[in-house]
């Protein structure tokens, strides 16, 4: 197996976080009728997926027209990763996976939540985002390694779409301590791959360390 679906797999799931997702869709959507909440959940999850995958095929070109190699592309991604893990362990929400507290407050009083607050940010968030181009990056132009990624993409998007279709379920049964505890294993899964993401940027620039 190559290492690669593993860490696309566990990329895509602490950046996206399908769990995380449908606990917060649960809330957002308790004065909604069942039937409503899951025709946002599919229109939210389509054009969340959409938005991942045009990031995907289409990020590297427009980071080449901006001069941006990926020495830089996996060091920059590697530092925001380990901020989004930094906040998953230690229990603190930001823009890069989730709402912030004046988008989850402003997505109370909207009728339609497939877009804002569930197609982005909560589904395609800058951190999915940014993960999306730098493991395409990191594929080269080996097509087979581009399709584990693109596969890792679409198994997480599968994951969170059938989370959405049970979210009160999810909630009920983990609760605030279960949804806790995976998103801490998962936030030290992700800090230790995005350290590894820096190194090699580093490793593969130009910088010149003394003494080595």
């Amino acid at each position: 197996m190559d290492p690669l679906a593993f860490i696309a797999f566990t990329t895509f799931f602490a950046t996206i976080g399908p769990v995380d997702v449908a606990a917060m869709y649960a809330g957002l959507t308790a004065g909604h009728t069942p039937a409503h909440a899951r025709a946002m959940a599919v229109r939210g999850v389509a054009i969340g997926s959409a938005l991942l995958l045009l990031f995907a095929f289409g990020g590297n070109a427009v980071l080449a027209q901006l001069g941006i190699g990926l020495p830089a592309l996996r060091t920059a991604g590697g530092i925001l990763l380990l901020l989004v893990s930094i906040n998953m362990v230690f229990g603190k929400q930001s823009g890069g996976t989730s709402t912030t507290e004046d988008e989850t407050e402003e997505a109370r009083h909207k009728a339609d939540l497939s877009v804002f607050p569930l197609a982005t940010p909560l589904i395609a968030g800058p951190a999915a985002m940014g993960a999306a181009v730098l493991l395409m990056a990191d594929a080269g132009e080996d097509w087979a390694r581009k399709g584990i990624v693109i596969g890792a993409l679409c198994a997480n998007l599968g994951l969170t779409f059938v989370f959405l279709m049970v979210a009160s379920w999810i909630q009920k049964i983990l609760g605030v301590t279960g949804l806790n505890v995976i998103s801490r294993v998962v936030g030290v899964l992700l800090a230790a791959l995005a350290v590894q993401f820096m190194f090699d940027g580093i490793a593969s620039s130009r910088l010149m360390i003394p003494g080595t």
